[in-house]
């Protein structure tokens, strides 16, 4: 869980670290491997660490925090932002909501940047996943934005190391990135290739 001090010679040389969320629960969907590949997009100094604790995260309850959420409220409170992955319908995992209960409730998402990244075959297709998010986050006093990839899940969109292998689509991610890290950061270091 270790962090990375930021790149730069400016007032934003300090720690920044951004946690990715799936909102899957199998290992190789396209939105686990999007998250992964936006992980290889994000500009030097800034550290990156997946959750993956969904299948396992319980119902919010008062009281103690089980050790299956621990980690996750552990994770968000000392992380600077967070970047989901939704699917490209309405219907979001249970779990997910369970995860975005926990961290609401211990206030970790009070004013946090999250971004929001959905893949759809469809130019309308992911809106319902990020608008049905939204709501969670921007109750829980978030700070949200994102970006809807129209792209075909079928299409191969990673080469064997699990990279983004179009440079449109990598511009996307790195946009969504960049709303989440400050300009000092991103500016130097991302150049797309």
């Amino acid at each position: 869980m270790g962090q990375v001090p930021a790149n730069t010679g400016t007032s934003w040389e300090q720690w920044v670290k951004i946690i990715g969320i799936a909102a899957s629960l199998h290992a190789g969907s396209f939105i686990t491997r999007l998250l992964d590949a936006a992980g290889g997009e994000l500009p030097e100094g800034v550290g990156f660490e997946v959750w993956q604790g969904l299948g396992t995260i319980p119902p919010y309850r008062p009281g103690p925090v089980p050790p299956e959420a621990r980690d996750l409220v552990s994770m968000t409170a000392g992380s600077d932002a967070i970047l989901l992955t939704a699917p490209e319908h309405s219907l979001l995992p249970v779990e997910l909501a369970h995860a975005l209960d926990w961290m609401s409730a211990r206030e970790g998402l009070s004013g946090k940047h999250v971004a929001v990244m959905s893949a759809s075959v469809r130019a309308c297709g992911a809106m319902w996943a990020q608008a049905e998010l939204y709501k969670h986050l921007l109750g829980a006093g978030a700070v949200v934005m994102g970006e809807e990839l129209v792209i075909s899940p079928a299409c191969p969109h990673f080469d064997e190391d699990g990279r983004l292998t179009a440079p449109e689509l990598r511009a996307q991610v790195r946009a969504v990135i960049r709303q989440l890290c400050p300009a000092g950061v991103m500016e130097p270091v991302l150049s797309l290739r």
